[in-house]
């Protein structure tokens, strides 16, 4: 008796998970940043929020219709880019600045090399990288020392307060405590500042298992040793706390740096990549010319991801080098 058996395309695992509960989760992990980031810099931060997140899904549903494809908005991927994207820049980023970079993020970095699942580069990331292009100094001038008028739409004027970043990035320690930069009380953009409600975010995800560990503990292990290796001023320990803590390499490091379709699928893989985001981390601070250099090192082993999954597979028992089986 013959059997016709139909082979769909892999993988053949079967889940009641969904794109739509996955950015969901992920959304629900940054509402503490987005509470804290309101709570530091004032209503300014929510718009910018809201109006990054309703940008992206504008522009996502307009490619979809020029493009002719099935519209995708409801799976909340164009809201988590957005979300990210306005968490990336300061309190005060002009609102036409970072619509310009949605729009970017939504349909080239992500619509016009097929969408969803298919983008090489984190979206989020590779929006604000061509904001920095265009405009380093709007996202550069982090940390206003007074919240600003949520409805100024246009180019807005404030105090810069120093940030931890550019203080080591003249070799000394931020003039701050360990607690203020646990608790956000300095300058920096919106969703990097508050360390204790990144944390947060990343105790949702791993318990809700969206995220691996390895990523994460591999990218901030590496910027800690090396960190410590590699230190300034008068304490070792001190300046590898100050640099974990810092800038924005604990917000890249748990939503950045583990987006699903630009970070690589098996755990080897997985663990080179977080190491290799840490070691271009800590050469970016180092050299580059801005003190920071999370952005770039993410979007770098992003185009990295595809080749760290074919040269380190995962070992497959029952079959010899030579590929025959036993």
């Amino acid at each position: 008796m013959s059997v016709n058996l139909t082979v769909s395309a892999a993988p053949h695992i079967r889940s009641n998970g969904s794109t739509r509960n996955v950015m969901l989760d992920v959304l629900i992990a940054l509402v503490p940043a987005i509470i804290a980031g309101v709570i530091l810099f004032g209503l300014r931060a929510l718009t910018l929020v809201l109006v990054s997140a309703a940008a992206c899904v504008v522009f996502e549903a307009l490619f979809c219709l020029v493009t002719r494809h099935s519209l995708t908005v409801g799976d909340l991927s164009a809201v988590v880019t957005g979300v990210l994207l306005a968490l990336c820049v300061p309190d005060g980023c002009p609102y036409w600045a970072l619509i310009v970079g949605d729009a970017f993020a939504i349909i080239v970095v992500k619509g016009l090399v097929g969408g969803l699942s298919q983008n090489i580069f984190n979206p989020a990331l590779g929006g604000r990288a061509f904001m920095m292009l265009f405009w380093p100094a709007t996202l550069t001038r982090a940390g206003s020392a007074v919240k600003l008028d949520a409805f100024a739409f246009g180019s807005v004027d404030f105090v810069a307060s120093a940030t931890p970043m550019q203080d080591m990035s003249r070799g000394a320690l931020p003039d701050l405590g360990l607690v203020d930069m646990l608790l956000g009380r300095h300058g920096g953009t919106i969703g990097e500042v508050c360390i204790l409600a990144l944390l947060i975010g990343l105790v949702w995800l791993l318990a809700r298992r969206v995220i691996s560990w390895r990523i994460p503990a591999a990218y901030m292990g590496t910027l800690a040793v090396l960190s410590l290796v590699f230190y300034k001023g008068d304490s070792a320990l001190m300046w590898m706390l100050y640099s974990v803590m810092g800038g924005g390499a604990m917000l890249g490091a748990i939503f950045m740096a583990t987006d699903y379709a630009t970070s690589p699928v098996l755990p080897k893989a997985q663990i080179v990549y977080g190491i290799g985001c840490g070691v271009l981390t800590v050469l970016f601070r180092y050299n580059g010319n801005f003190p920071e250099g999370v952005t770039y090192a993410i979007l770098i082993m992003n185009a990295l991801a595809w080749a760290l999954d074919r040269a380190l597979p995962v070992r497959r028992f029952g079959v010899m080098k030579g590929g025959a089986g036993k």
